[in-house]
């Protein structure tokens, strides 16, 4: 059953389109009021597309989180970017998220021409310009910048594309974030929502699963270690969730999978520990996603070249 909004409602899907790490999970998590997303200080988190469902009186904003556009390398990095450039023909509104911020050593009346957009924002703005659609600038990470240099950093991106809206925030702070949904309310078709009320996403929660062990894997691991990384859920069993004695069990059993022996060794850590850190973190995550007990087993395999494999890639769900 749809939940009822008032007459004049909206809904409709926004695209959180961007260059890696300028937050698009961050502000997902922190619109949507519920961490769904993985995020890590670490570039190219994101791996497929995630929807989460914001609602306010009047509107339901669907916002579809992908991943970051850059330089492809490889199978894996080809599907990545693949998922969020074919989401732009799929959306009412793209929000275009940049970080706010000046080249380094570049400040304002500094005397020096710098362009602040950059070559790589204006060669990925004209490919989202050929989608057609309604492109809100979304300048992130206003907490960094000190407030007299925020106004030149808008007007250089306002003269750089002729974009809808431009919407300064701090998804990690929330500084200006909530009113972004009634900046992006504007370019959503009219109609009742699509979603029952109480849903936030439409990831399974398999999928979040795999999604919150990969998010502590980014997070507990070295440098190197994370990019080569794929989690599968290997068992998902609910048959003890229901418990008239108290808050009931879910087990589940996920396998690690890793290019390289060395990198096994890494992601298990001495004695097991860190993949025991993993697996712990992970599980609080769960727990209070599902709303009850959670054990979870996690094991390491290694594949060398995983990453160009597309039969394993498409049982993954990365293509």
């Amino acid at each position: 059953m749809r939940a009822s909004l008032p007459t004049g409602s909206r809904s409709g899907f926004a695209l959180l389109f961007g260059k890696p790490n300028v937050g698009k999970s961050t502000l997902l998590n922190h619109l949507v009021g519920e961490h769904l997303a993985a995020v890590s200080p670490r570039p190219q988190t994101t791996r497929q597309r995630l929807l989460g469902i914001v609602r306010q009186p009047g509107t339901e904003l669907l916002l579809v989180d992908a991943p970051g556009v850059h330089q492809p390398r490889g199978l894996l990095h080809r599907a990545m970017v693949e998922a969020a450039t074919s989401a732009l023909a799929e959306v009412d509104v793209v929000l275009y998220l940049a970080e706010a911020g000046w080249p380094a050593g570049a400040q304002p009346g500094s005397g020096v021409d710098i362009d602040v957009v950059g070559q790589a924002h204006r060669d990925l703005l004209r490919a989202v310009k050929k989608a057609g659609k309604p492109v809100v600038l979304v300048l992130t990470k206003i907490d960094l910048v000190e407030r007299p240099k925020l106004l030149p950093i808008i007007d250089a991106w306002r003269q750089a594309f002729d974009f809808a809206d431009i919407y300064p925030l701090s998804a990690l702070t929330g500084e200006n974030a909530s009113g972004l949904v009634g900046v992006v309310r504007q370019y959503l078709p009219e109609g009742p929502p699509l979603y029952p009320e109480e849903q936030m996403t439409d990831a399974s929660e398999r999928a979040l699963a795999a999604e919150f062990i990969r998010e502590q894997l980014f997070l507990k691991t070295q440098e190197e270690v994370p990019y080569g990384t794929a989690v599968a859920i290997d068992a998902f069993d609910e048959q003890e969730r229901e418990s008239d004695r108290g808050p009931g069990l879910v087990r589940i059993e996920a396998t690690i999978i890793v290019e390289r022996a060395s990198h096994k060794g890494i992601v298990l850590g001495k004695g097991g520990e860190r993949l025991k850190e993993i697996g712990t973190e992970a599980r609080k995550r769960l727990e209070k996603l599902l709303g009850c007990r959670v054990w979870l087993g996690l094991h390491v395999r290694v594949v060398p070249g995983w990453t160009e494999k597309r039969a394993l890639l498409s049982e993954l769900g990365l293509t």
